[in-house]
């Protein structure tokens, strides 16, 4: 729940979102841009194999660094909005809970509901049953209804 989460971001985690935030604007790209024309005469000034190696070692290092830097921020970004979802999900259910009266199909609704919060805690992505209607949780509503 949003509650539990707490307000503290280490070093890293602060260090990768200023980098995804610079990499994802328009210095970053004229940097980018700069480093191509810089390197474009050395193919003339050093031989073609050595300029090769220059362009593709810088290239390698900073797609390196990036690729870790904009995991991390995707990750907390995917973190933070599993969260909201589940304080939705929560929150709908405690309000559904008020309406459900003596409806048992209103009831099978939230406990439903209340089962697919904390879901990405306890589902496994290497135990798929292949059956795509059973994994978006289509056949379970199907069967409640019939």
């Amino acid at each position: 729940m949003p509650t539990e989460v707490t307000s503290r971001v280490g070093f890293f985690d602060r260090f990768a979102g200023h980098a995804a935030t610079f990499a994802s604007r328009a210095p970053f790209f004229a940097a980018c841009v700069a480093l191509i024309v810089i390197w474009a005469p050395t193919i003339f000034l050093l031989s073609f194999d050595t300029s090769q190696l220059l362009i593709n070692t810088a290239t390698t290092i900073v797609t390196f660094l990036l690729v870790a830097l904009l995991q991390n921020s995707q990750s907390r970004n995917d973190q933070a909005t599993q969260h909201k979802l589940n304080a939705i999900a929560d929150g709908l259910a405690d309000l559904m809970e008020r309406f459900a009266d003596d409806d048992p199909a209103l009831r099978h609704e939230i406990d439903e509901l209340k089962a697919a919060v904390g879901l990405e805690d306890r589902e496994s992505t290497t135990r798929n049953t292949g059956d795509p209607a059973s994994t978006n949780g289509q056949s379970a509503k199907a069967d409640a209804r019939s």
